[in-house]
């Protein structure tokens, strides 16, 4: 059985931006405010950890509990996992997520500094290098079977892009602009010559782009 590499509700401003300038421990997602780009993922039922009752159960809530499903292991760019530059100088930080991170599987996270792996809950961070080909084949064998999730940032889901690796993608275009930050595209339709398109707006705002290749 193949298994796939995925993209799965990673969501960009209209302009491209996963992300914005100025990443730190305050501001994960940098000059953007995360409240505001993933504001479509908040409100829905599904989303991980909610508390609070209610929550929307349309199409974002469909796609967005799609994110588990036959996943067995996650790659993502350090920057997604820590707002920290060079070298590893406190082992301590283990993460945005706390005690139980929401991915319930291996993460393989790319970095050129060496780190022992860890366990929080059932979620094992592992630190590896290496040319995006290599580093599949590391999260393939550690997934059991099961199909691969590229997390991001937006720079790492480009790299996988551009070695030809990534099999379907679903991205959300939130209404906002950032100018500036870590860009996925300048438009959707630059991979419509490697992939399969369709474009699906959803009543809270947001554009969930469907990607799969050709």
């Amino acid at each position: 059985m193949t298994q796939l590499l995925k993209v799965q509700n990673f969501t960009v401003s209209a302009d491209g931006y996963g992300a914005g300038d100025g990443q730190s421990l305050r501001r994960p997602f940098g000059h953007a405010d995360p409240a505001v780009l993933m504001s479509w993922a908040l409100a829905t039922a599904g989303f991980p950890g909610r508390t609070a009752p209610g929550g929307s159960r349309g199409l974002d809530d469909h796609l967005l509990r799609d994110f588990h499903h036959g996943i067995g292991a996650e790659i993502m760019g350090r920057n997604k996992f820590s707002p920290h530059r060079g070298p590893w100088e406190d082992h301590r930080w283990r993460g945005w997520w706390g005690d139980e991170p929401p991915f319930h599987t291996p993460v393989l996270v790319l970095t050129h500094h060496p780190r022992p792996s860890f366990t929080l809950a059932d979620t094992t961070f592992h630190f590896v290098q290496g040319p995006p080909a290599d580093v599949l084949e590391q999260a393939r064998a550690a997934a059991g079977g099961k199909d691969v999730r590229l997390g991001g940032g937006a720079q790492t889901i480009r790299a996988f892009l551009d070695a030809d690796l990534v099999d379907t993608l679903h991205v959300v275009v939130a209404p906002l602009q950032l100018g500036s930050g870590s860009r996925l595209w300048t438009s959707a339709d630059e991979l419509d010559d490697r992939f399969h398109h369709d474009v699906v707006p959803s009543p809270s705002g947001v554009v969930h782009h469907l990607l799969w290749r050709r």
